[in-house]
């Protein structure tokens, strides 16, 4: 279904004609409205009317996440406190929150996109949500809250955390559509097993997910356990929150940038140069509509690339490959710049596996080490159990994994098969089911960085 075709069907040279006459008319009303862009501009000697259209863009400096938090609270608000309907932040784990405000109009583009997203992924008006993304200031539940009223669904606002009741009101209200993380997914996934209800008796037929990165591998996953079809949606609260871009059910190939509304560049993380089509870089997006917050060539720090290419659903939006990581996200272990999902990707490849797993950095001589902590399937350990001779400790350890082959051997695959791809070489932790971290509604830290503790 496609919420909007006179939008997202547009032919490219009308889209793109639509593009630069909404960015000509945001760097106007930045320049006029904004000082910290009046600033930036009249430093380079740049008048607003000089970017004419989407050519003259790179004309324009880049907005980093740090020039929201050198604002903080509202400094980079285009309008005054009495236009502005609602407020947006980061968590700010990494230094000082960045906060959003929105306008009335705002809310109409959060709900519309959001509602395009609910629409690609095969929503339709009369089923119900599920929406177990966190509501407050994390900019995902109420974005799909509002998106799904606006497409006509029945929206069940039970936001993340609280598995078992959420399980019990899954089988109670039997909601067609699902929103939350992908790691969530897995997790109500896990509870649904436990409780011996059989994905072809599991409600959920479309799973809409995202706010952290994830692999195909984990959405097979998800999917043959919820007996669903997931599509990824991304967003980030800076630009509007989720509905950024989404994927189609029809390709599930990429996710649909919402262009009338946001202009994307992929630019090399170096040298700041647009890369053509189809090669990796950092994602930079122009909000072309916005009031409160509007950005310039802000740099998203996410690594993807680019495509322009038909889609089967008939949207004309260019689509963005699914993240290769981020920028800030990105480990260097010895040199070697290392991307989570790139692992993940490995371990998905491994049947004796889940998808839980967690990586640990640290720096215990004068070399970093990377430690990977993969959790092992439930029918693979009692497979080995099983199979071996004597007495087997009820706990999986060390000493166990290095007298057992089938152990020993998934140990060493993994570990020479992640270094034949990411280029590193790593130590293997084989973790018991259930033991590696889960999601309770948020994003999940997988990655522990203890070189910056020393």
């Amino acid at each position: 279904m496609i919420l909007q075709p006179e939008f997202e069907s547009l032919p490219r040279p009308q889209l793109q004609a639509l593009q630069a006459e909404r960015l000509s008319e945001v760097v106007r009303y930045a320049y006029e409205r904004v000082p910290f862009y009046r600033e930036r501009l009249d430093d380079l000697g740049l008048k607003p009317d000089e970017v004419s259209g989407t050519d003259d863009l790179t004309l324009v400096p880049f907005t980093r996440k740090s020039d929201l938090r050198d604002h903080y609270p509202f400094g980079m608000f285009a309008v005054p406190m009495s236009e502005v309907v609602r407020i947006h932040a980061s968590t700010g784990t990494t230094g000082q929150p960045t906060v959003v405000g929105y306008t009335r109009h705002d809310l109409e583009i959060f709900a519309t996109v959001c509602a395009r997203t609910l629409a690609a992924a095969g929503a339709q008006p009369g089923m119900i949500l599920h929406n177990a993304y966190g509501y407050g200031l994390f900019t995902g539940g109420l974005g799909f809250h509002h998106g799904g009223e606006h497409l006509g669904l029945a929206v069940l606002p039970i936001s993340g955390g609280g598995t078992v009741r959420q399980v019990d009101l899954m089988l109670d209200f039997r909601p067609e559509v699902l929103a939350c993380t992908p790691s969530y997914a897995l997790t109500l996934a896990e509870e649904l097993a436990r409780r011996g209800v059989s994905p072809e008796d599991v409600p959920i037929r479309i799973a809409i997910l995202g706010a952290e990165p994830w692999t195909e591998s984990m959405r097979a996953e998800v999917d043959r356990l919820l007996g669903a079809r997931s599509t990824n949606v991304y967003g980030l609260s800076e630009i509007v929150g989720p509905g950024v871009a989404s994927e189609c059910t029809e390709e599930r190939a990429g996710s649909h940038v919402a262009e009338d509304h946001f202009l994307a560049e992929v630019v090399d993380p170096e040298t700041g140069a647009v890369l053509p089509e189809g090669q990796a870089g950092v994602l930079v997006v122009t909000t072309l509509t916005k009031q409160a917050l509007p950005l310039l060539r802000y740099w998203t720090g996410d690594v993807t690339s680019l495509s322009s290419e038909p889609c089967a659903c008939g949207r004309t939006l260019v689509r963005m490959a699914p993240l290769k990581g981020r920028t800030d996200d990105m480990l260097i272990v010895r040199g070697v710049n290392v991307y989570p999902t790139q692992i993940e990707a490995v371990i998905g490849s491994f049947a004796e596996l889940t998808p839980n797993y967690r990586l640990v950095v640290s720096r215990p001589g004068r070399l970093d080490e990377l430690c990977v902590e993969a959790e092992l399937s439930t029918a693979f350990l009692l497979k080995v159990v099983a199979e071996t001779p004597g007495e087997v400790a009820k706990t999986l350890c060390e000493e166990l994994v290095d007298a057992n082959h089938a152990l020993r051997s998934v140990r060493e695959r993994l570990a020479q098969a992640i270094k034949t791809t990411v280029g590193v070489s790593v130590k293997v932790r084989l973790l018991e089911p259930g033991a590696a971290p889960r999601s309770e509604g948020g994003k999940i830290v997988r990655v522990v960085d203890e070189r910056q503790l020393v």
